[in-house]
């Protein structure tokens, strides 16, 4: 069989999510076009007067959520930004400008210092230290202690590359402590702060007022087209606006993304709390089907998911691992897992991200034990 190229490679991924009849979650990325727009075009009427005039520069349905997400949040104000990159390099730079320190502490498994080619220091002139290299969150201790001085520390809330972990409440509140006694501002990259309320046991403007400034996605976990929010103090916002022009991102029209944003807010936003309490009965299928799969090794991580979502790593090689999980959703219409990969990963092993969406809610532990059978039948 001759190999298929990243193209249709994708193609074929999609075709075969599509199909099937059970998932644990689909993405937004995994519809077509005209599926996208015909619901955005059903939904936007319930959130929004469509017979408004289109925004211009951010204002209309940008301005209103921005004060949405404002209120949610606790904070004065919010910008709303293209990008979540694009947003915290703004909000860290300005916070560099006012304290007189460019360096910024955090975790070196964090989304700017693995996922964004390096543009805190190549964009925007920030030097990034780590109180700690252990894939968990850094702890008051950490933080207390560290031999260099900093400006800001940042936060992401979960720590996706470790396994979207998250600190208990007086851990967070110690850490936020400790970084203040070093006359640091505190910046939350809260890209998935949303799913964040079942485990903390607070509501979000309570764990967003322990920062001084907030980002916000809309797509990762709202189901939006794209988009993000930063959340602050007015004079600070007040910049962010400026700082956004000069990075490029205050986009002439942006009214689908937002409309698909305040459509997140109203219809995922009260879901979440359902998916991340599901997500530990998926976790607990996996963990029960795998201990009894005969593979040689296994780690559901965490233990219980703090969030709706968390990994699953397997001694394996990932190509393998990718086909048994496609041949699966191809064959019997369950997808179980989505794609495997090997980056960060000790020789041998891969890792994949389980997400528990609306569609997951139906899966019992029975159903995951199940498939994870299926699934490890194929691996051979």
């Amino acid at each position: 069989m001759a190999e298929l190229s990243e193209h249709d490679e994708r193609r074929r991924r999609l075709a075969a999510w599509r199909a099937c009849d059970r998932v644990l979650w689909r993405a937004s990325a995994d519809r077509r076009i005209g599926e996208r727009l015909t619901a955005l075009t059903a939904d936007a009427g319930t959130v929004w007067n469509l017979d408004e005039w289109t925004d211009v520069y951010g204002n209309g349905v940008v301005a209103e959520l921005e004060q949405r997400v404002a209120g949610l949040l606790g904070f004065p104000a919010a910008v709303y930004f293209p990008t979540g990159t694009m947003a915290q390099q703004v909000a860290l730079r300005s916070w560099a400008g006012r304290t007189g320190n460019a360096t910024v502490a955090l975790h070196p498994m964090a989304h700017p210092q693995v996922h964004e080619r390096g543009a805190f220091a190549a964009v925007s002139g920030l030097r990034t230290v780590h109180p700690t290299s252990e894939p968990r969150q850094p702890t008051a201790d950490d933080v207390r202690d560290f031999e260099e001085p900093f400006g800001a520390l940042m936060l992401e809330l979960p720590l996706r590359d470790a396994g979207f972990v998250l600190p208990e409440w007086d851990e967070l509140v110690a850490v936020v402590d400790a970084a203040r006694s070093r006359d640091a501002v505190v910046h939350f990259d809260g890209a998935r702060l949303w799913e964040c309320v079942s485990h903390f046991g607070r509501p979000l403007d309570e764990i967003a007022s322990l920062a001084d400034s907030v980002y916000v996605s809309f797509y990762k976990s709202l189901d939006a087209l794209s988009g993000a929010a930063l959340a602050g103090p007015v004079d600070l916002m007040d910049e962010a606006r400026a700082w956004r022009h000069r990075y490029g991102g205050m986009l002439f029209q942006q009214y689908p993304a937002a409309l698909s944003a305040l459509v997140g807010l109203e219809r995922e936003l009260p879901r979440l709390p359902s998916y991340v309490a599901h997500a530990k009965t998926v976790a607990s299928g996996l963990r029960e089907g795998l201990a009894a799969s005969g593979l040689p090794w296994f780690r559901v991580h965490p233990r219980e998911p703090q969030t709706h979502q968390f990994q699953v790593w397997l001694a394996g090689d990932a190509e393998a691992l990718d086909e048994a999980a496609l041949s699966q959703a191809e064959e019997t219409g369950v997808t179980l897992f989505r794609r495997w990969f090997t980056d960060r990963c000790p020789p041998g092993i891969a890792v994949t991200e389980v997400t528990v969406g609306a569609e997951g809610l139906e899966w019992t532990e029975e159903d995951v034990v199940e498939a994870v059978g299926e699934f490890v039948r194929r691996v051979g």
